[in-house]
């Protein structure tokens, strides 16, 4: 049984859906000029709204600016994510036929990076700066520190935070089972 709490935050969330989604997936067409991604992002802008803290009460002043602002922060997630996607696809064209992993392959290092990303844009940027530099590019720790005007010791928990934090994210996907 839903607490009331609940039941009034759902039809909250009802009247925010009848009266803005038509507005949010304008705006969002608008902004990214594909009618089916302004669709998809402007159900999961309220899909977010379903999902983030269940029983609290929602207050908005200005719904259409805190709907927007989901929407751009959705948005900025499905770029990030066809870029990656993109650049996987790049080095896979240059691949040889014959060393080409297969479709299913393919599929899972997409959802891989996808879910890596995500992770990585929970990190503080200097945390995710220093974690790049050493897992793409090969820095040590201390060219690390060098270039980004930190201690060696300050590298080293950055790169342990990130590390946690990819540790988490395999054993959630069940990696270590």
């Amino acid at each position: 049984m839903q607490s009331t709490s609940s039941h009034h935050q759902h039809q909250a969330i009802d009247q925010l859906y009848s009266h803005h989604h038509g507005w949010l997936q304008s705006w969002l067409r608008r902004r990214l000029g594909n009618a089916a991604d302004a669709a998809d992002l402007a159900q999961d802008t309220f899909v977010r709204l379903l999902c983030s803290a269940p029983g609290e009460p929602l207050n908005f002043t200005t719904p259409r600016a805190y709907l927007a602002t989901i929407a751009n922060r959705l948005s900025i997630n499905l770029y990030r994510r066809r870029s990656l996607e993109h650049a996987y696809l790049a080095v896979l064209a240059q691949t040889p036929e014959d060393l080409s992993p297969s479709l299913e392959h393919q599929a899972l290092v997409l959802e891989a990076l996808d879910e890596i990303d995500q992770v990585l844009a929970l990190l503080p940027a200097r945390t995710r700066q220093a974690f790049l530099m050493a897992q793409l590019e090969g820095y040590t720790q201390e060219e690390i520190a060098s270039q980004l005007g930190l201690s060696v010791r300050s590298v080293q928990r950055y790169l342990a935070r990130a590390f946690e934090e990819c540790i988490v994210l395999a054993s959630q996907s069940g990696q270590y089972e």
